[in-house]
């Protein structure tokens, strides 16, 4: 009999994130051919829109789907999962349930054994010979103990309590500020009111930091969440009369922070001297994908997939801002002075790349102004040094011209947080780019510029995808003219020739300054297109400071040739609308 091939879906949504894998299964051959990354999914949290967009954005046209969500428990919970997954793969065999159930098939399959999860949340299952028993995992009001939120709440409340009782901003407040990109402990105070699970945990990281330097409350708050985490596998063990459990450790509190995991082991040694723990290192998503298909064969891949084929890392290893550049070869070597003339000398590259440009640069310049006109708005996207440098411009536009905020918008992977720490692993996934032009509205009559140095970056390039389909027009701003080229092409194509960098691949160097100038002028020609401008003169000024009103007033003072106190008394009138005022 012809065996029948397959493809499976299988999806494990989170608090950090939503993973998905494509498995293909021919007879007794099975192989993992694509996966991704989403943003998060609970599904006590995400409405059904929002979660309809997250599907969308995975692969079309698997015969089953396995969706397995946090917060899926009851039986409503199940349906209404079900109903989504089956308008948007209707012809696919459906299985759903809690991500729970996908952790424990990724590390047990059909075998016995305990599951202990530590991410956003926490949880512990247990299962024998068909018998299941659970402890923790009842969100943060309740439960979570020994999660990243848990661990991020004792922070916060450490860092309050300190001041409350001295009066001074303590170390840990000072990290968890800057990893924030907050200025003031009173800053803390507004961001906790609309925080969610997910944001709350990213503070994590910060707590075992603090932790390792010998902070005591952090130190007794990791051993503590290690020491239950330990309890709660043993009270599971005892229920289940496991003497000797093989239990596996999932999440990214296990994965990210080791000393965590060893903790964890430490305190579970003494209370169950025969247990045998391990890390899982595999995503739910292959549990969800063997759930989804285990009435034929189990598919639990003996390999994860490649991150990129040999094609796209050669293509990435050949573009200019890749290769090494012999004038900077000694500059380890170098007196400061000499460094210094160095860096100097090689900015001159970057005037003759814009220049270079300037057709492109043109095209551009007409095609946003030409959507801004007609009621549209301009999105840059990016990924690291180059999102930053598209939400820096976006910024400016408002206080610089008293646009919208709408009208220029700047979308980073990674989103925020992305802004003042490295998160670059998030460029990797051209569904998130392709989620964010859904999810920030992009419509037909905007206009799209992806950013990115090599040209290649599956973020922008999910994004402009998206973009065209949607209608929207296009711009691909790069730093590689050498790249592969796409057919049919971008609407318009900038690639600035600045060469190699004195540091090899910091594309934060001439690359990042042409893009900024790159951008500088694209927005700014285009906002006088518009009339922000008369003369060289900043006519739509938002005036929301000191130096912005005295600004404001040499500025009336000049044009109408008025004193500064008659200048400033005709601005304070006319409520400090320049326009008006010339």
């Amino acid at each position: 009999m012809e065996s029948r091939r397959e493809k499976v879906l299988g999806i494990e949504g989170g608090g950090t994130k939503t993973d998905w894998v494509l498995m293909e299964v021919d007879g007794a051959s099975q192989k993992p051919v694509d996966r991704g990354a989403l943003p998060p999914a609970n599904l006590r949290i995400i409405d059904d829109a929002a979660l309809e967009r997250i599907f969308r954005s995975m692969p079309a046209g698997p015969t089953r789907v396995g969706a397995f969500l946090a917060g899926c428990i009851t039986a409503a919970d199940h349906d209404r999962l079900r109903a989504i997954a089956q308008s948007v793969w209707p012809h696919a065999r459906i299985e759903v349930g809690s991500d729970r159930d996908s952790g424990f098939a990724t590390a047990f399959g059909d075998t016995d054994g305990i599951l202990v999860i530590a991410g956003t949340g926490s949880a512990v299952t247990g299962r024998k010979a068909g018998r299941v028993e659970r402890a923790g995992g009842w969100g943060q009001l309740l439960g979570d103990q020994g999660s990243g939120y848990s661990l991020g709440m004792q922070a916060l409340r450490s860092v309050l309590t300190h001041y409350d009782l001295t009066g001074h901003v303590s170390h840990l407040a000072e990290d968890i500020l800057r990893t924030l990109a907050l200025n003031r402990l009173r800053d803390l105070i507004r961001w906790v009111a609309d925080a969610d699970k997910m944001s709350v945990a990213r503070l994590a990281p910060v707590a075992f930091a603090a932790s390792r330097r010998g902070h005591p409350e952090m130190l007794a708050a990791v051993l503590g969440g290690a020491r239950t985490l330990a309890e709660f596998t043993a009270a599971v063990a005892r229920r289940l009369d496991m003497e000797r459990p093989s239990v596996r450790a999932l999440g990214g509190l296990f994965s990210f922070e080791r000393e965590y995991l060893d903790l964890f082991k430490g305190a579970l040694a003494e209370l169950l001297p025969d247990a045998k723990a391990d890390l899982c290192e595999k995503s739910g998503a292959y549990g969800a994908a063997w759930l989804a298909s285990q009435d034929e064969r189990p598919i639990l891949p003996p390999a994860a997939i490649p991150d990129a084929d040999e094609a796209d890392l050669a293509e990435l290893a050949s573009a200019p801002t890749e290769q090494p550049n012999p004038r900077s070869a000694q500059i380890d070597q170098l007196t400061t002075a000499d460094m210094v003339e160095m860096f100097v000398s090689e900015e001159e590259c970057v005037s003759g790349a814009l220049r270079s440009c300037r057709d492109a640069l043109c095209s551009a310049v007409d095609l946003i102004t030409g959507a801004l006109k007609g009621g549209g708005h301009l999105f840059y996207v990016g990924a690291g040094t180059s999102g930053r440098l598209g939400v820096l411009d976006a910024s400016e536009i408002p206080p610089t011209f008293g646009a919208p905020p709408e009208l220029i918008q700047g979308i980073i992977a990674g989103g925020v947080d992305a802004l003042h720490r490295s998160i670059e692993k998030t460029e990797d996934h051209p569904e998130e780019g392709t989620l964010a032009m859904v999810e920030r509205g992009v419509r037909g009559g905007d206009v799209v510029c992806g950013i990115t140095a090599s040209g290649r970056t599956p973020f922008v390039l999910g994004a402009l995808g998206k973009a065209r389909q949607i209608g929207a027009k296009t711009i691909l701003l790069t730093a590689n003219p050498s790249r592969r080229r796409i057919q049919p092409p971008w609407d318009v194509e900038i690639d600035l020739p600045t060469g190699p960098e004195l540091i090899t691949g910091s594309t934060r160097l001439k690359a990042g300054t042409a893009t900024k100038a790159c951008l500088n002028i694209l927005s700014t020609c285009a906002m006088i297109r518009l009339g922000k401008v008369r003369g060289n003169l900043m006519v739509d000024v938002g005036i929301s400071n000191t130096k912005l009103r005295d600004r404001a007033v040499r500025l009336v003072s000049q044009v109408r040739g008025l004193s500064y106190l008659e200048a400033q008394r005709e601005l304070e009138r006319k409520g400090w609308d320049v326009r008006s005022c010339l």
